[in-house]
This record gives structure tokens, C-alpha cells and sequence, in this order.
């Protein structure tokens, strides 16, 4: 048996908002570390033993937090770490965690609620509206004690026009606002302001852009604040298809009247868009998006059409002349029976004496011979064939005969093996 130490979200404040497994770990561990101003006091005391020992981390280094995970597998007890929210963000959890799975200790996260999704249930909306939002951005004004990587500016992603969750940002509000503003966001752009979520002193101020840093100054704000900004905030969006009775998925068919006019509505919708672009003279360039799925298309459709082609008809093969090893059977077993039949033809058209014969013999043992893909039982079969041939023949001489018998001449003389054959 060792011990066990946990890092628990507790959610974003309220006591009855944290998870089933993070109650029970509070409830099993025998120290409690926790931060008394980020995690409201009866999160842990309705749900940890009376004999646990209860620890503030906000007075902790990481050191000292160490020596308390240590104690855990020293003496195998339970240890509950209790973070807000969800410590997943912006919790420090990873380089405890690292330091944990080193010891010879049990070692889990238990996720938690985080602040954004506690303050989009506290006003009641849905932060991805259809067709107007399905993004969301969580990040933090860069500036703070924990340097920002390069590329994450609060402008660049603002340049989305997407919704936004800015944490740790209502001390330095102005510079915010600013950002926002480089990134393209307008003036009325509707931003949630809300202070300690699920607190008993919660407090929730809708506002805009333009007036933000006035509205956080008004309320003296400054920690404990989380802004969302973003048109999801405010606009209706239109109906999700997910439920629609023309949207089909694993579980349920869709149906064909429904179907059809959510077709339409897409088309009618579509066309709306292409009217309402402003028409500045020039041809419009089509999204990158979309130039990519016809070319998809295209190529498919092509494809396609080859595949009709080759099924209808035969497409001779073509031979590379620089490589002929690699066709030397298909030649063979295309060529050798029309070359054999012309062969025979011109032997009977200009039969050869009996004299002849070994001179032809030797002329076709050596044809034989330029075949690379002729087998031995082929020249067999081809030479006697051509031998009885010129046995039956009359020994009457003609021209033809004359030049087969100068050009077996010219020939060079077969190999001793050959001439067996």
C-alpha cells in the first residue's frame, strides 16, 4: 500500500460545484493543501475529515509543498491538493505533478468546472452559437509575471472575431482594451465582466468594449475577474441542426420532407451570402477551402472517367525501347506464335532443297538463339518442324532460296549446345 496524492479542481467556487470524485478524495485524504483566497472555505470543510490536516497553500513555495508530498510517501497517507477551477488552467499543477511521479506515491488530476463555462450558465448563454461563433479563445493580456510565448498576443487573437475568455487581465484593462481594438474588434462588441463566479458575492456586469475599462474602474475590480467578449454573447444564432428532423446520425434516421427543406434553407442561405458580398468590380476569389474541394472533385470525377474508359476498352501496352528487359516475357508471349507462323509461310512459299537443309537448320538455331524468353522445348519443337518441312519439299532452286541460303552463310555459327538441339 502507498500513498496518494490528488489534484483537485474545486470548481469555481461554490461548494456543491465540485465534481463527485474531487468531494470523495477531500473526504479520504488525511492532509488537506489548499488556497484560502482562490477556493471558497466550505468546499473543504463540508467534505474533509475532522481529523485532517488543513494547510493554506497560499503561504506555501513549491518547496515546502514538496515536503508535504514527500510526507505522503513517507507515511503513505492521502493527499488532497484542492486547485480553483479547473487545474488544467493556469493552475501550476504541471511541475508538482512532474515532481510527484518521481516518488513512490499514487499521483492523479481530477478535473474541475472551469470560470468561463460557470459564467456563461451564470448569464445564460451558450458560447458557441451556430453561425455566429464556434470557436472560443482562452488566453490572458500578455505583461503579467509569467511571460507569454511569441506569437500569443491578445491581438492576433482577436483577429479571429471569435469569442474570447481573458483571464488574469482586470488590473491592466486599458492595455486590454487596446488590444482588442488593434485586433478588430468594434466598439459595441458585447464583454461579460464577471467577479468571483458562484461566490456569495458574485457579481456579473454586462457591458461593451467601448465602455470596459470605465465599467471595471466603476466596481474597482482587479482580481477574481474573468472578461468574455464576443457577439455570441448577445446574438440568437439560428437553430443547430444537430437536433433538426432532417439531420441524421448513428442513432436516428432522418426524415425526407424534413430533410429536404433543410437542403433548401442551406441553398437559400448560401445564396444570401454571395448577394450580400460587396461587389467591388473585380472577380471574387474563391476561399482557399473551397478551391481545395473542387479540386478534390475534380480529380475524383476524373478518376472516375478513367476507370469507365479502361473497362470499355483494351489500351495497348507500350514498351520502353531503353529498358526491353523488363518486356521480354510479354514480347515472348505475344510475338514467338506470329513470328513462327511467318516463318512457316515463307518456307512454304520458297521451299529449299534437301542439300539445303543443315543450312537452314543452323540459320533457325541461331534466329532461336536472339529469342531470350524462347525455352529449350520451344527450339526443340520449332527446328524439327522446319526440318520435316524441307524434307517434303521438291529441290527446285529460286531466287528466295538463293538469298536464305547467303544470308545462313553470313550467319555466325551456332554453339555446340544449339547445334544439338
Amino acid at each position: 500500500m502507498t500513498g496518494r496524492i490528488s489534484f483537485i479542481g474545486a470548481g469555481p467556487g461554490a461548494a456543491d460545484l465540485i465534481t463527485v470524485r474531487g468531494a470523495k478524495r477531500i473526504a479520504e485524504a488525511d492532509i488537506v493543501v489548499w488556497a484560502a483566497s482562490l477556493v471558497t472555505p466550505e468546499c473543504v470543510t463540508e467534505h474533509a475529515r475532522s481529523d485532517a490536516e488543513l494547510v493554506d497553500s497560499s503561504r506555501l513555495t513549491h518547496e515546502q509543498a514538496l515536503e508535504i508530498y514527500r510526507r505522503a510517501e513517507r507515511d503513505k497517507l492521502n493527499v488532497a491538493r484542492v486547485h480553483s477551477g479547473d487545474p488544467s488552467l493556469w493552475g501550476a499543477v504541471q511541475e508538482q505533478y512532474d515532481s510527484c511521479v518521481k516518488l513512490d506515491v499514487e499521483v492523479e488530476i481530477v478535473p474541475g468546472v472551469a470560470a468561463f463555462s460557470a459564467a456563461a450558465a451564470a448569464v445564460g448563454r451558450e458560447l458557441t452559437v451556430p453561425e455566429v461563433a464556434q470557436s472560443l479563445v482562452l488566453t490572458r493580456l500578455e505583461g503579467g509575471k509569467t511571460p507569454m510565448p511569441d506569437g500569443e498576443k491578445v491581438r492576433e487573437f482577436a483577429k479571429h472575431g471569435t469569442t474570447m475568455a481573458l483571464f488574469l487581465s482586470a488590473a491592466r484593462t486599458g492595455q486590454l482594451v487596446e488590444e482588442l481594438r488593434a485586433g478588430g474588434y468594434e466598439e459595441d462588441t458585447p464583454v461579460l465582466v464577471a467577479y468571483k463566479v458562484t461566490w456569495p458575492d458574485e457579481l456579473l456586469v454586462r457591458t461593451t468594449l467601448e465602455n470596459l475599462e470605465a465599467d471595471v474602474k466603476k466596481h474597482k475590480l482587479w482580481r477574481h475577474t474573468l472578461f468574455i467578449i464576443g457577439k455570441g454573447l448577445t446574438a440568437g444564432g439560428t437553430r443547430s441542426h444537430l437536433y433538426h428532423a432532417g439531420h441524421f446520425h448513428t442513432f436516428r434516421k432522418a426524415d425526407k420532407t424534413a430533410r429536404r427543406a433543410l437542403r433548401a434553407e442551406r441553398a437559400e442561405k448560401a445564396k444570401q451570402q454571395e448577394d450580400s458580398a460587396p461587389d467591388d468590380g473585380e472577380p471574387r476569389r474563391p476561399k482557399e477551402s473551397d478551391a481545395a474541394w473542387w479540386a478534390v472533385r475534380d480529380w475524383q470525377e476524373t478518376a472516375r472517367g478513367a476507370a469507365r474508359f479502361g473497362a470499355e476498352r483494351t489500351i495497348p501496352i507500350r514498351h520502353d525501347a531503353a529498358q526491353p528487359e523488363l518486356f521480354a516475357e510479354a514480347d515472348a508471349a505475344t510475338g514467338a506464335e506470329p513470328a513462327r507462323a511467318e516463318n512457316a509461310a515463307a518456307e512454304q512459299e520458297s521451299p529449299k532443297p534437301v542439300a539445303e537443309t543443315g543450312a537452314a537448320e543452323e540459320s533457325s538455331a541461331t534466329a532461336t538463339k536472339s529469342a531470350p524468353s524462347r525455352s529449350k522445348n520451344q527450339r526443340k519443337t520449332t527446328a524439327s518442324t522446319k526440318s520435316s518441312t524441307a524434307k517434303r519439299k521438291t529441290p527446285a532452286k529460286s531466287a528466295s532460296t538463293a538469298k536464305s541460303k547467303s544470308t545462313a552463310q553470313r550467319k555466325s555459327a551456332a554453339k555446340p549446345d544449339e547445334q544439338s538441339d
